[in-house]
C-alpha cells in the first residue's frame, strides 16, 4: 500500500469556482454505499457514507472511493484489515443521512446490521449487496483520498433496487426496460 500526493498548479482562471463544479455534479445521479470495518484493537464497528463508489478493474478485482481528508472516520477504516462496501437499496435514505452524520453511534438503533462470520465484518441488515475488501492503495487527489480496495468476497441479493443521489436528494431506481 502506498499513498502518493498529486499536485497540479492550478493557475488563475484555469479552474471554475466550487459552487459552478458542485452545482454541475449534482446533475450526475450517484449509487449510495456505506463503507464499515471493525476497528483494530477493540473491533468496534466503523462506518462512512459515500457516494463516489465505482469499480476500478476487472482484472485484478478493484473498486474504489473516495473519502474527505477532514474525515474522523477514515483512520479507523485505514487502519482496518479489511472493509466492506454495503451497497445500499432504494429504502435506506435514512440509513445514508446517519452514517453521513459526526457525533453520533451510527451502529445504534435503529440501524440494523450484524456481524459476518465468515469475514469478522459489520453488514448492513437489508443492503442490495456486500463487497468485502482488503486496502490496495490509497491516493491523495485535492482535497480527498482516492481508497482502492482489492474484492475478496462479495455477497448480492436478488431483487433489490439501489438507493441513488441527485441534486442532493436520494431516490430509488426505476427500470425503464426489462432485461431479456
Amino acid at each position: 500500500m502506498t499513498s502518493k500526493t498529486v499536485n497540479s498548479r492550478i493557475l488563475p482562471g484555469q479552474a471554475v469556482d466550487a459552487d459552478s463544479f458542485r452545482g454541475a455534479l449534482a446533475r450526475h445521479a450517484a449509487g449510495v454505499v456505506i463503507i464499515t470495518a471493525s476497528r483494530s484493537g477493540d473491533g468496534a464497528p466503523v462506518g462512512l457514507t459515500a457516494t463516489s463508489f465505482s469499480s476500478a478493474s476487472l482484472d485484478p478485482p478493484l473498486v474504489s472511493f473516495y473519502v474527505d481528508r477532514s474525515s474522523t472516520t477514515w483512520p479507523s477504516l485505514r487502519a482496518a484489515d479489511r472493509f466492506a462496501v454495503n451497497i445500499l437499496a432504494g429504502d435506506q435514505s435514512g440509513l445514508a443521512d446517519r452514517f453521513a452524520r459526526r457525533g453520533i453511534d451510527r451502529f445504534a438503533a435503529p440501524t440494523a446490521w450484524h456481524l459476518d462470520e465468515a469475514h469478522g465484518l459489520p453488514f448492513l441488515d437489508g443492503a442490495c449487496a456486500q463487497i468485502v475488501c482488503r486496502l490496495h492503495n490509497t491516493l491523495d487527489v485535492g482535497d480527498h483520498i482516492l481508497v482502492v480496495g482489492l474484492v475478496t468476497a462479495v455477497e448480492a441479493h436478488e431483487g433489490d433496487f439501489p438507493l441513488l443521489y441527485h441534486r442532493g436528494r436520494y431516490g430509488r431506481f426505476l427500470p425503464t426496460t426489462e432485461r431479456p
